[in-house]
């Protein structure tokens, strides 16, 4: 694994790696939030759509091309590298399990009837458990684009890329989520955008606690990439695959590859 290069400065000057990622986080969480605001509030279905296909070859991509042969090309050991990977895929396999069975039980129909202002108390309290878990996922972003980043600078803007592409269909459903729990568009924007500077706290605690455990970065690395192949695999594509006509499946497939292209002209030069 190739060092990022970075030298520390004396006086007030900040180590440019520092700078990277503390920029990479804050402009992937404005960009992400951002657009995803107004995709929600034009309501552009089809751009969702698009941007679902686009995200799954910028995370294939990222992961297989460029963060995985990252960590290989390190000291680390292999088996353990691999081990690493298996337990990702395991351990985001169990996350969804666990979401899908909480959703569930929460939803399904049990024969009761509640009242309109249960229903709204429900709604009120989901928008801020929607909140609580951006922070926490912003948070393991930032921790992700600053292990990156102390690879090497590419491997940085390319994983914050995937994090972005990500980021906006998920974001996305927050919205929609925010303004069905009585969110006004304003303020469900700025909390959403409040929780996106956790990537900047997860990105501070990553620089400081990696750069001394420069051990562990290869890691933190296969674990980010199980969890974009895993989304990218087990959420995404079969969303692409409910719309299997020909009409359909001729963007996907040509932005499936615009999203690996756009991830090697970034990694050109390394």
């Amino acid at each position: 694994m190739r060092h990022s290069g970075k030298t520390r400065t004396r006086g007030f000057n900040i180590d440019p790696v520092l700078s990277s990622i503390l920029l990479a986080t804050v402009i992937a969480g404005v960009v992400s939030i951002s657009a995803a605001a107004v995709f929600s509030f034009s309501l552009l279905s089809k751009a969702v759509e698009r941007m679902v296909s686009l995200s799954v070859g910028i995370m294939l991509a990222t992961s297989l091309l460029h963060a995985l042969p990252e960590a290989f090309e390190s000291q680390a050991d292999t088996h353990s590298l691999f081990a690493t990977l298996l337990g990702g895929l395991l351990a985001f396999f169990t996350l969804e399990k666990l979401a899908i069975l909480r959703h569930s039980h929460h939803h399904e129909g049990d024969g009761h009837h509640h009242a309109h202002g249960h229903d709204a108390h429900q709604a009120g309290k989901s928008g801020w458990m929607i909140l609580l878990g951006d922070a926490m996922h912003n948070f393991t972003d930032g921790i992700l684009i600053a292990a990156a980043f102390l690879a090497n600078p590419e491997l940085g803007i390319v994983t914050a890329l995937a994090i972005v592409a990500h980021e906006i269909p998920q974001e996305i459903g927050d919205f929609i989520v925010l303004l069905n729990a009585g969110f006004s568009r304003l303020r469900a924007y700025v909390f959403n955008l409040l929780c996106s500077l956790m990537a900047v706290v997860g990105g501070l605690l990553g620089y400081f606690t990696l750069d001394k455990a420069s051990g562990l970065i290869p890691y933190v690395l296969v674990f980010a990439s199980s969890g974009f192949i895993y989304i990218a695999v087990s959420d995404l594509m079969p969303q692409m695959q409910r719309r299997a006509t020909v009409k359909e499946s001729i963007p996907q497939i040509l932005l499936i590859g615009l999203g690996v292209v756009i991830v090697l002209l970034l990694n050109r030069g390394h």
